[in-house]
């Protein structure tokens, strides 16, 4: 990332904002273009991403007053067209129409929650409203749900994925949920076998979350999912491959089974560090023999176990690759970089470990000592 880069500057800014304002003036007249865009920009430099969102919608707040049956024609006017529907994914729309989803919180959840999410079903089409479903989730469980199993079917996948992202159990930024695991997996049974990768993704996100609590209960739904065969198979190893990320860092043995991975398969491993000294800045090299007494696919992983100051350790999973082994020897070179300049995580001078992976199981580890 460019030194003195802003993502917040980037989404939230003078030009976005003169954009909104002009969209609103072009809705109704009444609406004051430049008095919006002086009010916001009065507050708007000194907060931060999240802030600013909320911050708009406060002032748009401030410019439409009246209650929302009064004011949803206006805001519905204002909207620009949908996203390309000719689109799959990727198309996650413009940050700057994240406040009117604020804004339709505000004014619907408490007296008008039924147009609230027929609000949130248009605006969804301009920029995922996946945050502010969720206060009606809450205050609203029973209207919402019932309102999500109609958007099932909606022509637009952006609505259809509204109801696998704003129902996740750890929704990034999202406010949590009251929903037990289990109750929107009726409606994942529907979406897992949607056709664009835009809902299938938001599906395997959503199993994802649910496997860092239940990981049995989102197996369980990836089988029943495979046994009803109503997604491709190749869509469906995806989703599976996708959902299981997690566990297979972390080498449960059902998620690997379910990927057709055996974790207790037979496999020797010869590790070769290229030098049992490096200092922080450099690569750590390691060559890995591997063989098995029959053919085998398997995914191969690497540890590396931290030292950390008062003699404690952390570790960190990376990926090198799925192959397949067999009795020929495959050898697989790889080099880490430790960087010292990192500003997520600090390096100390100490013994470190790296582990070989196979199937998620350690095959074979060494020991270096990082250096400064």
């Amino acid at each position: 990332m460019a030194s003195g880069f802003s993502l917040k500057d980037q989404l939230f800014n003078l030009d976005k904002t003169r954009y909104l304002a002009g969209l609103f003036a072009s809705a109704s007249p009444g609406f004051d273009p430049g008095r919006f865009e002086t009010d916001v920009m009065a507050g708007l430099q000194e907060r931060e991403l999240k802030a600013r969102i909320s911050w708009i919608a406060e002032i748009l707040g401030r410019h439409l007053p009246g209650a929302l049956p009064q004011v949803a024609p206006i805001l519905l006017q204002a909207l620009p067209p949908p996203l390309d529907p000719g689109r799959s994914d990727d198309d996650f729309g413009d940050f700057i129409f994240a406040p009117l989803g604020e804004f339709v919180v505000a004014r619907a959840l408490e007296h008008y929650p039924e147009l609230g999410l027929d609000l949130l079903a248009e605006l969804t089409q301009r920029f995922s409203m996946e945050w502010a479903v969720r206060p009606f989730l809450n205050a609203h469980p029973t209207l919402t749900l019932a309102r999500m199993q109609d958007w099932l079917t909606h022509p637009s996948y952006h609505v259809r994925r509204l109801v696998s992202e704003g129902t996740r159990p750890r929704l990034p930024w999202g406010e949590g949920v009251s929903l037990a695991l289990a109750d929107p997996l009726p409606l994942l049974d529907h979406l897992q076998a949607d056709p664009t990768r835009y809902v299938t993704r938001s599906v395997a996100n959503h199993l994802n979350d649910i496997s860092k609590k239940d990981p049995e209960l989102m197996l369980e739904r990836l089988s029943r999912w495979r046994e009803q065969g109503s997604q491709t198979a190749k869509e469906l190893d995806w989703i599976s491959t996708h959902a299981c990320r997690g566990l297979v860092k972390s080498g449960h043995a059902g998620a690997l089974r379910l990927l057709g991975y055996d974790p207790d398969a037979e496999v020797s491993a010869k590790l070769t560090l290229n030098s049992q000294k490096v200092r922080i800045g450099e690569s750590v090299s390691f060559e890995v023999e591997l063989s098995a007494p029959a053919s085998l696919s398997a995914i191969v992983d690497y540890i590396i176990c931290f030292h950390r100051p008062a003699g404690k350790s952390s570790q960190k999973v990376f990926k090198i690759k799925k192959a397949q082994i067999s009795q020929d020897k495959l050898t697989i070179e790889k080099s880490h970089r430790l960087k010292g300049d990192a500003t997520t995580f600090k390096l100390h001078p100490g013994p470190h470990h790296l582990r070989i992976l196979v199937n998620g199981q350690i095959r074979a580890e060494a020991e270096f000592e990082l250096m400064a």
